[in-house]
């Protein structure tokens, strides 16, 4: 298997088969003073129990097919669905007129310091304030617990251009950055090929 080094001071060739993200670390420390958000007309949160796993690929890729998510596509679906019956894992939906509109998933398997697993959007609920409203549930979900010490959530430049604000704007500050390297998901024929144009195909 052949190995790449990369420069930390130039450029480095990246196979194209690949993709490649810049990834940025953010924590919140203690719980922000953020003001109460409305909750949008219609919308209520609700706790998706073990979800089944192919509703909630299609939940998923409502939200993520834009900027390529795929971690949860490439999953087994019997991995896959013992990570998401896991006691420590908690998933809500926020809901209007029984369609699904918004994820917001929590990672407790280490109490003290709980990931925001996945949050987001279907296009059509996005710029009315419910991402807002969603992040506030969660924020306030999440310092309720007295063992927490830290929220902490990553994002990415596969990511809506977006995410980085906002999360700083709800109280996260960032805090290292990474690479990431991973199989073009359109490759793997996860993803179809016209998905992503801000991380063009190549192969």
């Amino acid at each position: 298997m052949s190995s790449i080094s990369l420069d930390l001071n130039g450029y480095t060739d990246v196979p194209d088969t690949k993709i490649a993200v810049v990834v940025t670390y953010l924590e919140m420390l203690s719980r922000p003073d953020l003001a109460d958000r409305r909750t949008p007309d219609g919308v209520t949160l609700e706790r998706w129990q073990s979800p089944d796993p192919e509703d909630y690929r299609r939940l998923f890729r409502s939200i993520g097919d834009e900027w390529l998510w795929f971690g949860r596509l490439v999953m087994d679906r019997a991995d896959l669905a013992e990570i998401l019956r896991q006691s420590t894992r908690e998933i809500f939906v926020a809901v209007r007129e029984g369609k699904q509109l918004g994820l917001l998933e929590i990672d407790y398997s280490d109490p003290a310091n709980p990931e925001l697993a996945y949050f987001g959007l279907v296009p059509d609920a996005i710029g009315g304030g419910m991402g807002g409203w969603l992040m506030k549930a969660g924020i306030d979900m999440v310092w309720s617990r007295p063992e927490t010490q830290r929220f902490w959530v990553h994002t990415c430049t596969g990511d809506s251009p977006q995410a980085l604000g906002f999360y700083r704007a709800v109280g996260f500050k960032p805090y290292k950055r990474a690479i990431e390297v991973a199989d073009d998901p359109r490759l793997l024929g996860v993803l179809e090929d016209h998905l992503g144009p801000h991380l063009p195909k190549l192969a």
